[in-house]
C-alpha cells in the first residue's frame, strides 16, 4: 500500500516591501515546503476568497485591518461597518489587509511576529 502523501503546500499573502512579510516567507522557504505567493496588493482577494481566508484565521475582518495605515486613519477611523462592508473595503483597498497571513490546509495564521509561522510545524505531544 502506498503511503499517503502529505499536503505540504502553503499560501502566503505577501507584500515584498514589508520586512515582516519577507521574514515569514524566508522561514517558510527554510522549511522546504511548497509555497504559493499571493501578492494580494496586485491581485486582491475576491469576496469568497476573503470569507475563506477569515474562516481559516477564525477572525472577523476588523482583526486583520491595518489600523496604522494612513488610508485607514484618513478615511475609516472611528467609522463602524458590518463584517461584509469591512471585507468589501479591504478588497477595494488591499493595503488595509494586515500581513503576512499564511494558510495551510484549513488553518490560517496572521504571522505577526513572523516566527508565528512556526506554529504550523509544531508537533502535538500526547
Amino acid at each position: 500500500m502506498a503511503a499517503k502523501k502529505i499536503d505540504n503546500s502553503f499560501t502566503i499573502y505577501h507584500n515584498p516591501r514589508c520586512t515582516k512579510s519577507r521574514e515569514a516567507l524566508d522561514i517558510l522557504k527554510s522549511k522546504g515546503v511548497e509555497i504559493k505567493v499571493n501578492r494580494y496588493l496586485v491581485i486582491p482577494p475576491t469576496l469568497d476568497e476573503m470569507k475563506e481566508l477569515l474562516k481559516k484565521l477564525n477572525m472577523r475582518p476588523m482583526y486583520i485591518l491595518r489600523k496604522e495605515e494612513d488610508l485607514f486613519k484618513k478615511k475609516f477611523k472611528g467609522k463602524y461597518f458590518t463584517d461584509d462592508e469591512w471585507m468589501k473595503i479591504m478588497i477595494e483597498n488591499p493595503i488595509l489587509i494586515e500581513r503576512p497571513i499564511i494558510t495551510h490546509l484549513n488553518k490560517g495564521i496572521l504571522c505577526r511576529p513572523p516566527r508565528r509561522v512556526l506554529e504550523f510545524f509544531q508537533v502535538e505531544e500526547d
